[in-house]
This record gives C-alpha cells, sequence and structure tokens, in this order.
C-alpha cells in the first residue's frame, strides 16, 4: 500500500511501527457551530482510509479530536450567555448527529476533548520551558522557533520569509513580547473577567491551540505515530507547530507519514462566509441524504479540490441511486430465487468476482485511489445487471450481492433509499420480447418507442451479439 506523505512529497510505500498496527490522527473540528461541507472531506476521506486498511488487516487506533477552548468559542459563549461547555457540548452532539449520517465510524473512533487533557498541556509547556524551548513573557508562554530542528520542513516555508511577513502583522504590543515574530503562542494569559481559563504556573489561561493536539497525540498515541491527518490548510501553521513542539521535547519523529486533503470549492470559487457560499451539513441534509455527500467525496481524488455545485451534487445522487438500484434487485432475486448450488456454467461469473476486488485492491492501495474505486464498483454493479437475472442460482447472486456491499463497506457507502423499486425484471424483459419482435416484423418505430418506455423506467436497453442486454441508470 503506497500513501503520498506530505512531509517529503513523494508517494511511498507505507510500513507501520508495529506489523499491521497503525496509530492515526485526525484533526477534528473547533465546536463552535454547525459542520460545514470543508469540515466533512476529511472526516470522510480518512474514515474511509481507515476502513480500507482494516479491511486490508490491519488493526487501526483511530484519534479525532474536538478542541473545544478557543476564540470563537469563547465569543459565542459570551454572545448568547452561556458557558463554553454548553457551546460546545451543542455541536459536539450536533456532529456526532451529522457524523451519524454520513456513516462515519464513531464506535471505533477515540474523540479526546482539550479540555480533558489540560494537566497534561500545562506539563507539556512546562518540559518545553525546561528544555529553553519556550518562554514565558508577562503570562503568556511562546515557542522558541529557532530550537526547532529545521522548521518549515513540512510546508516548505523559510523560515527568513515568515520572518520577514510576521514582522509586518504584529501590532507593538504582541511584537514587545516575543523574542522573534514567528514564536507561537502555547499558553495565552486570560485578558477578559469571566472568560473561562486554567490556573498554571503563569497564572490564569488557556492553551493554544497547537499545543492541544500535540498533547492530546501524546497521551493516547505516543510520542511517535504512524500518520498524521487533516485538511491541507492546516500545514501551516497548525501541523508545522505541532511538529516544532513535539519533536523538540520528545526527541523524536513526531509522525511518519501525513496526509491532507485538497479544499472544497463552490462554483469554482474557494468557500468563505463573506462571499455568501458557505453551507452547513445541518442545511444540506435538508434536501440530501448526506450519504450522496459522502459519495460525492469519494468521486474525487483527496489531494485534489473538489467542486460542489447543484448541478454535482445531482449527479452524485443519480449515480447512488444507480448502486443503490442494482443491491435492491439482488437482493430480490436472493428471495425469490429457488437452486442454491451453482450451475455448470456459473463458475466463469464467479471468477469474474473475484478479478474486480483485485481491480478494486489495486487502486485503493495506490493512494487511496477512491475515484477509481468507485468506477470499479459500478462495472460491478453493470455486471450484476446485465448478467445476473432470475435465471442464476441462488449461490451465484448472493455472491454478486455480497461482493458489492463489501466493497460497498470499505468505502462507507450504504443503500438506504430504495428508488425505482416498482421496476420489475418480468416487464423488463416482456417489453424487450415485445422490442425484438417489432424488430424482426420491420416495425422499427414501435421498437424506438418501447426502448424510450424502457428508458422512462430507468432501463438502458443495448444489442449485443448473445441477444439484448438491459441494466439500471
Amino acid at each position: 500500500m503506497k500513501i503520498h506523505n506530505t512531509l517529503t512529497r513523494k508517494t511511498e510505500e507505507f510500513v507501520p511501527i508495529e506489523k499491521n498496527k497503525i496509530k492515526m490522527y485526525v484533526c477534528g473540528p473547533t465546536v463552535y457551530d454547525y459542520m460545514h461541507i470543508g469540515n466533512a472531506r476529511p472526516l470522510v476521506v480518512f474514515d474511509t482510509f481507515r476502513r480500507y486498511v482494516r479491511y486490508r488487516g490491519y488493526d487501526i487506533t483511530y484519534v479525532v479530536n474536538f478542541t473545544d477552548v478557543d476564540d470563537k468559542i469563547i465569543k459565542k459563549s459570551i454572545e448568547e450567555n452561556i458557558s463554553t461547555k454548553e457551546v460546545t457540548d451543542r455541536y459536539i452532539a450536533a456532529f456526532m448527529e451529522d457524523a451519524n449520517d454520513l456513516n462515519l465510524d464513531e464506535a471505533n473512533t477515540i474523540h479526546p476533548r482539550a479540555t480533558e487533557v489540560m494537566d497534561d498541556i500545562i506539563e507539556f509547556v512546562s518540559e518545553l520551558i525546561k528544555k529553553g524551548a519556550a518562554y514565558e513573557a508577562d503570562g503568556d508562554v511562546y515557542f522558541r522557533v529557532e530550537k526547532a530542528n529545521n522548521y518549515g520542513k513540512l510546508s516548505g516555508k523559510n523560515v527568513e520569509d515568515l520572518v520577514h511577513g510576521a514582522s509586518n502583522r504584529l501590532d507593538n504590543k504582541e511584537a514587545s513580547k516575543k523574542e522573534s515574530p514567528v514564536d507561537f503562542a502555547l499558553w495565552k494569559k486570560t485578558k477578559i473577567d469571566g472568560e473561562v481559563s486554567w490556573d498554571s504556573p503563569w497564572g490564569a489561561g488557556r492553551p493554544g491551540w497547537h499545543i492541544e493536539c500535540s498533547t492530546m497525540n501524546k497521551k493516547i498515541l505516543g510520542e511517535t505515530i504512524d500518520i498524521h491527518a487533516g485538511g491541507e490548510d492546516l500545514e501551516f501553521p497548525h501541523h508545522e507547530n505541532e511538529i516544532a513542539q513535539s519533536e523538540t521535547l520528545n526527541e523524536k519523529t513526531f509522525a511518519n507519514y501525513w496526509m491532507h486533503n485538497g479544499m472544497i470549492q463552490v462554483d469554482g470559487t474557494k468557500m468563505s462566509k463573506s462571499l455568501g457560499n458557505f453551507f452547513t451539513l445541518h442545511d444540506i441534509k435538508k434536501e440530501y441524504d448526506l450519504m450522496v455527500i459522502r459519495f460525492w467525496l469519494l468521486t474525487t481524488n483527496y489531494r485534489q479540490p473538489i467542486n460542489f455545485t447543484r448541478e454535482i451534487i445531482e449527479g452524485a445522487k443519480n449515480s447512488l441511486d444507480r448502486i443503490n438500484n442494482a443491491v435492491f434487485r439482488l437482493e430480490d432475486l436472493v428471495e425469490n430465487a429457488s437452486e442454491n448450488e451453482l450451475f455448470d456454467d456459473e463458475q466463469n461469473l464467479l471468477n469474474e468476482l473475484i478479478d474486480f476486488e483485485n481491480k478494486f485492491i489495486e487502486v485503493m492501495d495506490d493512494d487511496l485511489n477512491t475515484a477509481d474505486a468507485i468506477t470499479v464498483l459500478f462495472e460491478l454493479v453493470k455486471f450484476a445487471n446485465t448478467k445476473v437475472s432470475s435465471e442464476n442460482s441462488k449461490k451465484l447472486i448472493k455472491s454478486v450481492l455480497d461482493k458489492i456491499l463489501e466493497l460497498e463497506e470499505v468505502l462507507g457507502i450504504e443503500n438506504r433509499q430504495k428508488v425505482n423499486a416498482e421496476v420489475d425484471e418480468a416487464k423488463i424483459l416482456d417489453f424487450i420480447e415485445q422490442r425484438n419482435a417489432a424488430k424482426k416484423e420491420k416495425d422499427f418505430a414501435k421498437a424506438d418507442a418501447i426502448r424510450d418506455q424502457l428508458k422512462e423506467m430507468g432501463v438502458a436497453i443495448k444489442d449485443t451479439r448473445e441477444g439484448v442486454k438491459w441494466e439500471l441508470i
């Protein structure tokens, strides 16, 4: 299995620290609002990665954190005159609802909260100060970037350029506190009465964002993990700073592989609240099943940008309906089939199932190529629609159904909505016979009319040397 490692900018063979075991950390949301479609992409992509490696025989420990102390959370608590915990509890509950609708495997996900590891954060910061890699300034604590080994190695940024850029952004008060403009906050002094805070050796305050993830990572997974993942917008400064503080303290590699997903665009434009093209899952699911959103997110290479438009989502819905129809049709065939054992000519069809699975593994092993994996799934669906009928044995029908369901499970796809359930195979075959008769009598107008009628039923037909084949569309 190969992974594109952001750290090396190369697609590399994945070798875990411990054989057949993976420790993986994915940066989760800051819980001050409903999840938007940008939040959904890393959650879906890396949940699919987790499902795939488990399918390939790995035991994976999978962590997605909640950032539950942050300026935005504090601002909302003040605006609504409620505690920060009431804010975060509300949106964590909303997250779990959306996660269920996206079919994320929450039963096997560890969700630490930053507020649950505050003692560990304070200890982490204290140890950095002892090592001379951090310093206190009027109640704030900053990390000395100059103490980090090869700072910028993940993002490819140059420290001198960063110093120049940061110098232009700092106000006089902040600049006077920092030894260098690029030094970043590990601990923030409480500035407002009543603001949520914790006691520390440097006074009342709260942690900076970057130190939270480093601490949760270390506490749950250890000093070196296999994979750290998140959106590409987190490469700098968040992930770069995680590496700096973790590797400076532990003197070990923080993560062996870094995976980053591309961003979501809306009608070809960057998604932004200021542009009015910002969509939450809470709003989207009023119109679409979030399984459609999951399916759509997997139709593009995870490292590439993906475009969100109504036309594209409608297309994804129609494609998912096609898969659903194939599954529901096979379920009906299995229920009504009588012969349990394979017929003499069915072994070759079973062998084709092995080919589909091998092709699926081949593309998924290539840096989680879900786009091509979905293509394989559609080829399998076409196989089911054209080569499996009520004339086949129950064993063959069930084998094809089980293989589709197995590959769907790897992708996290559920068959939730029975669409075009009124389609009746006997009726389809009767129409095909009528069309064959019309063609034999050279009544091509009637034959074309029957083809159009089948199309309205959601059925496509194709004339082949072996006869007429049909499939649901």
